[in-house]
């Protein structure tokens, strides 16, 4: 039980990491302090919840699966779409299966199900929590756009074309035809 205890404690130091660790691409495209992979995981899993419900499948499942889409990235950083020309990183499934080690396998299970489930895309949860990556990914970028950074454009091309599903596209829709504070607009009017 205590070495099981140890390896939960280092696998929640490890996801720690997560805050620290920036988002590469943004470094790419002239974002001095871009998010986290936590902050891009967080917005992420809301997002997955939303277009899930959208899209009638079970949000709670696609939010998890989202929470632990780049939990690999601790051990093998963002690598930027440049560097996988150069890099071949082990698949995610078997990083999150090193990371579990050592772990109850009851967690290990459920993380292991989570990644395995959103890599091999076959249920609709795992198909909105892929959208949900890219458009998390889409809305960045217009924020970013917004302060300034004029080398976003591929992202947001990149992200709007791997979107599957309707409700994620109508709300990329949205995203492109607003900006980012558009929401505070309709609060301080009363709507």
């Amino acid at each position: 039980m205590a070495e099981e205890s140890s390896g939960l404690t280092g696998l929640m130091y490890e996801m720690g990491l997560l805050k620290r660790y920036k988002r590469t691409g943004w470094l790419v495209a002239g974002v001095r302090d871009p998010e986290s992979i936590a902050d891009h995981s967080f917005r992420t899993a809301v997002i997955a919840s939303v277009i899930t419900a959208l899209e009638g499948g079970d949000p709670e499942r696609a939010a998890f699966m989202s929470l632990f889409h780049d939990t690999q990235e601790t051990r093998i950083s963002d690598i930027h779409h440049l560097g996988k020309l150069y890099l071949k990183a082990m698949p995610n499934q078997e990083v999150t299966a090193e990371q579990v080690r050592g772990v109850p396998p009851v967690v290990a299970q459920m993380v292991g199900g989570a990644v395995g489930e959103y890599e091999e895309q076959a249920t609709l949860e795992a198909v909105c929590a892929r959208d949900a990556d890219k458009l998390e990914c889409l809305i960045q970028a217009i924020e970013y756009r917004e302060q300034g950074h004029q080398n976003i454009q591929p992202w947001i091309d990149s992200s709007l074309a791997a979107l599957q599903t309707a409700s994620a596209k109508r709300l990329a829709d949205e995203a492109l035809a607003t900006n980012s504070l558009e929401w505070v607009r309709r609060v301080l009017n009363g709507g």
